[in-house]
Formats: structure tokens, C-alpha cells, sequence
């Protein structure tokens, strides 16, 4: 992993979501706009009490997928990004701090949203499309 997928990751604006399951197997897929890589292995952000959460509370497995557009789709740029939750907390210095900076940049509103700060461990890097080249080519 490098600091090419790192800066690509906390570039804005980007689109990103964020997809997990259920224990069944039951499928989400979210638009988060507050995750972070904090270093070349780790994913950090904050939930709110939502299909995603409870997804994570029953299996810590989830997909980042972050793209950006070009001219034409084969122009699109991209990486999959496999993750497994490592930490969430509801409570605590981590939440609080992440509470007053999602104030700070969106608004107190959104604040209030946020239940829980989650950390992932990063498991595995795919491109956006796989045409026989590495996830660096792809962004």
C-alpha cells in the first residue's frame, strides 16, 4: 500500500460508498462523505444508527468503493477497497473528537447524527475494473 492510495482516498470531492452485509447476507450500500485513511492501513469514520451500523455489528466485512469520473467510462478512475472493522466505539475521546470536527465542517446537525467512530483494517485493494493491471493504475 502507498501514500498514491492514501491521497486518493482523502481527496475531495470524490464519491465513495461504503457496502456491507448482514449476518443473512442481506446487502447495503451507502454514501459516506466523513471516512479517512489515517495511515496505509487503517479506515477511520463515524456512523450514525443506521443499516450500516447494525450491518457492522453482525459482520465487521464491508467494501470501499471510490471513484471519480472521466471523459468516457473507460476514463473512469477508481479502487475497491476490502476492509474489516477492527474498533467502534459509542462512547469516548475518539467519538467526541470526531463529533467537533463533523461540527466544524458540516454543522452541529450532522454532529448529533454521528453514534458511533469505527476503525477498519485494510484487507485488500482491488481496481475499480480489473483489465489484467494493478490497483495503482486504476487511480
Amino acid at each position: 500500500m502507498s501514500e498514491l492510495l492514501m491521497e486518493y482516498f482523502n481527496k475531495q470531492p470524490r464519491l465513495g460508498t461504503l457496502s456491507t452485509a448482514d449476518k443473512n447476507g442481506k446487502v447495503n450500500s451507502a454514501y459516506f462523505g466523513s471516512p479517512r485513511m489515517v495511515d496505509e492501513k487503517s479506515i477511520f469514520m463515524g456512523l450514525g444508527r443506521n443499516r450500516t451500523f447494525a450491518n457492522l455489528q453482525e459482520n465487521p466485512s464491508a467494501i470501499f468503493m471510490v471513484m471519480e469520473p472521466g471523459e468516457s467510462i473507460m476514463d473512469w478512475k477508481g479502487v475497491r477497497i476490502y476492509v474489516k472493522m477492527t474498533e467502534c466505539q459509542t462512547t469516548g475521546e475518539k467519538l467526541d473528537n470526531l463529533k467537533a470536527t463533523i461540527a466544524e465542517k458540516a454543522g452541529e446537525g450532522a454532529a448529533k447524527m454521528m453514534h458511533a467512530a469505527v476503525t477498519f483494517e485494510i484487507v485488500e485493494i482491488r481496481p475499480l475494473a480489473d483489465f489484467g493491471q494493478g490497483w495503482e493504475k486504476s487511480i
